[in-house]
């Protein structure tokens, strides 16, 4: 509340009113005389305008905030900042979202300075620049970034999409009540600020057989906290929920209001989401936080995918066979094959296939082969009409040469080679010297 000083003397300074006042009806914008700055009780006395005195309050001054006020040494100072200030000046937004962040800058990546409740009022000070925002499919939101001030001094950026923007000039303010502050939820923002991976995932990491295309998707649960949009984003859904808040359901447990989602925590690291679909049936998927950034983890897979395919590169580039022709590597990952002819026969390599394209080791192997191979690949044929052929091969490097051994799809499950073609198609190769022998 405003309490009002009933006297004061000796002029300081002037101010800019930056948040519309109830008693007296002040509008934000408003250029105020300052008497006294109160660094202990963080109040300013300034003069009430001879235009928004009453009969029923005499005062001539009273007390605000210090964050509701920019001072400024001249009054010819502050009248400049009041005219850049106009179009905005009463601009406010009540919050649609409960949780929704204040930003230190206007970008949806950058650290939260507050969290908003559901209902709670705000000023608008300025539209900015910002990193556009994006909706759970990736497409951008409509909306805008703006510099805000909340009522208790906390000021950042917010986008708008989940803002209503409306003018308050001062007096009753006619917009939903400010609900009370919810009690923090620890368990809350730890799982908010946690990226949520599917299962399966986690098992990629503990196995260290790292399916870098699979991984490359980023499929993920997010709960969407800026936006009050959740998405399910997996092989075969994309799923988004439209959402008021974030309300607890029981011990480590939530539910988004407005949605048919609700989640839970069955370890620190482990999220079970529900959703209701088909008229009420309950689905329920897992999700994990993996110790490591998706990011890292598929620099790090890149990493021993090229240190794989450089010992191959090192002992060629150029590989001669008697009976299956040349194959040569080049520097960036590509190939070319002649004279494989045999192959296209035994039906390993189609026909449409074109003698060249990219080679990925993005294989593994299972442990009972891990002594009698190197590792394995994928040639990845360029083919008639783009139509791609992908052969799959276990391989050997040592000083006799290049042995490389046909795998057949139906051998290998996820990105490991289980085990041996029943009728192997083994070829030979050795590294072309330089000059040609």
């Amino acid at each position: 509340m405003i309490g009002i000083v009933t006297s004061c003397s000796g002029h300081l300074d002037w101010g800019l009113l930056l948040w519309s006042l109830e008693e007296p009806a002040i509008p934000s914008g408003t250029i105020l005389r300052v008497y006294i700055k109160s660094n202990i009780n963080k109040r300013w006395v300034v003069g009430i305008p001879e235009a928004y005195r009453n009969a029923r309050n005499p005062m001539d001054k009273f007390e605000i905030p210090l964050s509701q006020l920019e001072p400024f040494s001249t009054k010819s100072a502050a009248q400049k900042r009041a005219n850049a200030f106009s179009e905005f000046a009463l601009a406010y937004a009540e919050t649609l979202q409960d949780g929704l962040p204040i930003r230190e800058s206007p970008d949806n990546n950058a650290r939260r300075v507050y969290r908003l409740r559901m209902g709670e009022i705000i000023k608008i000070m300025a539209k900015i620049e910002g990193v556009p925002a994006v909706g759970a499919n990736g497409t951008p939101l409509p909306g805008a970034w703006y510099e805000v001030l909340t009522e208790n001094g906390s000021t950042g950026y917010c986008f708008s999409y989940r803002l209503n923007l409306f003018e308050y000039s001062g007096g009753p303010l006619a917009v939903t009540q400010i609900v009370a502050a919810a009690e923090e939820d620890p368990e809350l923002e730890r799982v908010l600020s946690k990226t949520w991976s599917p299962e399966w995932y986690g098992t990629m990491v503990a196995s260290h057989k790292i399916d870098l295309e699979d991984l490359a998707q980023h499929w993920h649960f997010a709960p969407g906290q800026d936006m009050g949009i959740a998405q399910i984003y997996l092989p075969t859904m994309d799923k988004t929920f439209s959402y008021t808040r974030i309300r607890s359901d029981g011990a480590r447990a939530w539910r988004f209001e407005g949605a048919p989602l609700q989640m839970s925590l069955r370890s620190d690291t482990t999220l079970a989401v529900q959703y209701s679909e088909n008229g009420g049936v309950l689905r329920t998927l897992l999700f994990v936080a993996l110790p490591v950034d998706v990011a890292d983890l598929i620099a790090q897979e890149t990493v021993r995918r090229e240190s794989l395919f450089n010992t191959i590169y090192d002992q060629g580039p150029r590989f001669i066979s008697t009976n299956y022709g040349a194959l040569s590597f080049s520097v960036d990952g590509r190939f070319t094959w002649t004279g494989y002819d045999l192959l296209v026969i035994n039906q390993v390599i189609l026909s449409s296939a074109l003698g060249h394209g990219t080679i990925t080791m993005g294989l593994f192997l299972d442990p009972s082969l891990q002594s009698q191979y190197n590792g394995a690949f994928s040639l990845h044929f360029d083919g008639i009409g783009g139509h791609d052929t992908v052969v799959p091969f276990m391989y050997t490097l040592d000083s006799q040469g290049f042995r490389i051994e046909y795998v057949p799809p139906a051998n290998i499950e996820g990105v490991t080679v289980l085990r041996r073609a029943t009728a192997r198609i083994v070829l030979f190769f050795r590294a072309e010297q330089p000059g040609g022998f």
